[in-house]
């Protein structure tokens, strides 16, 4: 089944996960009030256990990243030194907004502040207080707290799959703590709670999702509502993933994904121009500014004083429910924001992933939900009552009160649909990477898997909606992200470790090598103006690598072996120059290895007049150590002095690993 060794299944977490989730699936439809009753008792237990700890959870990760990109770890590349963004500010930009929409926005952007304005947790509903905790509330929700979860997932996956070429998986975030036991049974327990909540997760958001559909398409063609149409529609979705997975069509999805925005965005637009646009507009203001200063109470509010039956129901069927589902995506979300946020520095990641998808989200919450709220001010109450009641129609009901019915209703349908159908596509993708062991973390995992996955999916959404439809899944979100929610602890310690690292080997730079002696050289200012002015075209850089670099290395790692340590010299063709670069690699057991190698990298060529017309570029030798390139430039050094320049750093490595092992609380780490 498999054939490509760089990429192969990891049996323990992929069987695993997948027969508990079969298992529920199954259990779930055949014995519906059984898993009904299940449900109850253990989403009771964990929500009186556990639901402080929720709020906790979600408090420390905002703190946590907000620290990481504001204190001097912020200016940390997720990825080595040298390495720059793959995608212009422009283009991460719209991804990450992109990353900000689904179909539940459509879903919570009416019915949440209608119903928190009918009947709100601490004060008198339906009065100008209750409208504005109604958006206050519903913002909160899906504000800077959630997407701080998946910022930190996020930082966690791509610093280490980046910088320290781990694979882009939920476990690698341990490796500082527990070494190679991550390829074991902790780290097969870690993606296989990685997995489960984004299961539960993804199934909640698909399940939401085609409840909502299902409603759209009964407006538009008159199908009737139930679990036959909405079964059909999530079959429908899965063939259509499989046929993104078996022949190669993801490039059109993605097309109709970007579309989709540009859907959402006119829906937005559409209903703001022809709304009541200058309330509208003033209440997205107040909105922000409500948000703002209540955050922080609201932040740590467990609702400890407020115990009535309602008010704590309200917190389970809310607040709980948000924070186990952000906790419950954050795997899946991270994971999409490392894979395209490489080469940025840590304060760029935090502080994009925070502001752009929240921006556009509260702006389109603020519009739909102030827009629903200006229909019931104005005497609407039946829809109010309706949308309270059935919180799936709320989307469609606010576009019936417009004109043109008919076409917004089909480009909301529309645009409904694509947003189930790509998150079932990338969730399948996503599931299928955690499920695999790669040595390559842009290897794509078999179609069999990816499809396998899907149709897990499907069946898991369909199970749920026959329990007890959107409350079902609600229940299992809250229940399922609780094991993650531990991970994620995990996850801050070993990443918070690893940084540390980062002060370590800069303090190690402070470390001055011995002086040299009798080195004409460095004491021959014209020598090294020569040195300095040159640029070497590829014939000169060649032979600098044949005369000094690769001997001195060479020279450096025969001493070594005489010396009896285990070292490594590599010599690898450069497919870019033409010439080659070199390594020197010295093994540690249970500590970083120290890495010294010489790459050619070409440059155009900055200064015409003293380089002849002919010569386009450029090289330089530049050093790259374990974290990355560092910026200098050996070309034109006598053997001597690389082999001095390899000393320096070998003695810092040195220096580093010292501090290191001296630090109380630490203990020696990375020993591949």
């Amino acid at each position: 089944m498999e054939t490509n060794p760089i990429i192969r299944l990891n049996k323990m977490v992929f069987f695993t996960s997948s027969a508990i989730i079969l298992f529920f699936s199954l259990y779930t439809m055949l014995f519906n009030d059984s898993a009904s009753t299940i449900l109850d008792i253990t989403l009771n237990w964990v929500s009186h256990t556990f639901g402080w700890y929720y709020f906790f959870t979600a408090s420390v990760c905002i703190i946590f990243v907000l620290f990481l990109a504001f204190s001097r770890y912020g200016d940390i590349k997720l990825g080595p030194k040298h390495s720059q963004p793959e995608y212009s500010l422009l283009s991460w930009s719209a991804m990450l907004f992109a990353a900000g929409i689904g179909i539940d926005l459509m879903f919570f952007s009416v019915a949440e502040p209608i119903m928190q304005y009918m009947n709100p947790p601490l004060i008198e509903g339906q009065s100008v207080q209750a409208a504005r905790e109604a958006l206050m509330w519903t913002i909160f929700h899906y504000g800077i707290t959630g997407w701080s979860m998946y910022a930190l997932i996020g930082i966690a996956l791509g610093y280490f799959a980046y910088r320290y070429n781990l694979p882009l998986s939920i476990r690698s975030a341990l490796y500082p703590m527990i070494g190679k036991k991550i390829n074991g049974a902790a780290g097969n327990a870690v993606d296989v709670a990685a997995i489960l909540g984004a299961v539960f997760g993804i199934a909640t958001t698909c399940g939401i999702g085609v409840v909502q559909l299902n409603y759209g398409l009964h407006i538009i063609l008159g199908v009737p509502e139930g679990l036959v149409w909405q079964t059909l529609l999530i079959v429908l979705a899965v063939i259509l993933t499989i046929i993104s997975a078996t022949t190669g069509i993801s490039k059109g999805i993605k097309i109709l994904s970007e579309l989709n925005i540009y859907f959402a965005i006119g829906l937005m637009l559409f209903v703001l121009f022809l709304g009541n646009m200058e309330f509208l507009l003033n209440a997205i203001v107040l909105n922000v500014g409500d948000y703002l200063s209540r955050f922080p109470s609201l932040t740590l509010d467990t609702f400890a004083y407020h115990q009535s039956p309602e008010q704590q129901q309200w917190v389970q069927d809310w607040t709980l429910f948000f924070w186990a589902w952000w906790i419950a995506w954050s795997p899946f979300v991270g994971l999409f924001l490392a894979q395209i946020s490489k080469g940025r520095t840590i304060r760029q990641f935090v502080v994009g992933a925070l502001s752009i998808p929240f921006m556009f989200t509260l702006v389109w919450l603020s519009i739909m939900g102030n827009s629903a709220l200006d229909l019931v001010f104005a005497g609407n109450l039946d829809f109010a009552q309706k949308v309270t009641e059935r919180p799936e129609i709320g989307f469609m009901e606010l576009l019936s009160f417009y004109p043109w019915f008919g076409v917004t209703a089909v480009v909301a349908f529309i645009s409904g649909f694509l947003f189930y159908v790509t998150s079932a596509d990338s969730g399948a993708l996503v599931l299928s990477s955690f499920s695999y062991k790669s040595q390559d973390n842009s290897a794509l995992p078999p179609t069999w898997n990816r499809v396998f996955w899907a149709v897990a999916l499907g069946c898991l959404t369909i199970a749920m909606l026959m329990t007890d439809g959107i409350t079902a899944l609600q229940k299992a979100t809250i229940i399922m992200g609780l094991p993650f929610s531990f991970v994620m602890f995990f996850v801050m310690a070993g990443l918070f470790k690893s940084l540390r690292l980062e002060d370590f080997r800069e303090a190690s730079t402070q470390i001055h090598a011995a002086p040299v002696a009798g080195n004409v050289d460095i004491h021959n200012w014209q020598a090294r103006l020569d040195r300095i002015t040159a640029y070497p075209d590829r014939q000169t850089t060649a032979q600098t690598l044949d005369s000094v670099c690769l001997p001195a290395l060479q020279a450096v790692a025969d001493e070594l072996a005489n010396k009896g340590l285990s070292m490594q010299l590599t010599q690898t063709p450069d497919a870019i120059s033409g010439l080659y670069q070199i390594q020197l690699e010295i093994a540690y057991e249970k500590e970083h290895n120290f890495i010294y190698g010489i790459h050619p990298i070409a440059y155009p060529v900055p200064m015409r007049p003293i380089v002849p017309e002919a010569q386009d570029e450029y090289y330089r030798l530049e050093t790259m150590l374990f974290d990355g390139l560092q910026g200098n430039d050996l070309s034109g050094y006598t053997k001597e002095q690389v082999i001095n320049d390899i000393l320096d750093k070998y003695e810092r490595h040195r220096a580093f690993l010292h501090i290191n092992r001296e630090t109380p609380g630490n203990r020696p780490i990375f020993d591949e």
